[in-house]
């Protein structure tokens, strides 16, 4: 998780940034960083995808100070924007048939991997959409609602590929009982 900015803290780093204050930008740098790279590096495919989601979260922090409106935590300010920059990237990258093409070897795939895999490996094989979904919904606790919004899609769409991605991860995994 994130380091915390206490809410207080938040609104007076901000109010220094706005005003031009070069060092309360670089804190609010420093204090997310981590995080920031952690969820681009699960979002994208690779680390120079992440390293660049990282830098345009940044540059459009910096361009949108003046949106935060301070009423929740700037990390989930922040968040959101990484989360947005991460999925814009995807859809650029991706064309619908390509995605399609990816979906279905992907599920071949799953034919001749052993039964048993670690958690990051079963990740890995989810389709980079489904894996984002994954994420943002399990690890970054964004409600179905929020993922839906983000991404452009429906809520149903959200829950059905969260749901698709645990039974595939179960099976997978190895868990007694699941459907591969």
């Amino acid at each position: 998780m994130a380091d915390t900015i206490p809410l207080a803290e938040a609104h007076s780093l901000v109010a220094r940034a706005r005003a031009g204050d070069f060092g309360a930008l670089e804190h609010l740098y420093r204090a997310y960083e981590g995080s920031v790279y952690t969820l681009a590096r699960r979002l994208t495919r690779t680390p120079e995808d992440a390293e660049d989601v990282l830098q345009e979260t940044f540059l459009e922090v910096c361009r949108s100070l003046a949106r935060w409106r301070g009423e929740g935590s700037l990390w989930g300010w922040v968040r959101q924007i990484a989360a947005s920059k991460a999925l814009m990237r995807y859809r650029r990258e991706k064309l619908r048939a390509t995605e399609v093409l990816d979906d279905d070897l992907a599920e071949r795939a799953g034919d001749d991997v052993p039964l048993r895999l670690d958690l990051e490996a079963a990740l890995q094989r989810l389709p980079e959409r489904t894996r984002t979904v994954v994420w943002l919904h399990d690890v970054e606790g964004m409600t179905h609602e929020e993922i839906a919004e983000l991404m452009g899609m429906t809520t149903s769409f959200s829950k059905s590929q969260l749901a698709r991605a645990h039974q595939k991860l179960r099976g997978w995994l190895g868990e007694e009982g699941a459907d591969r």
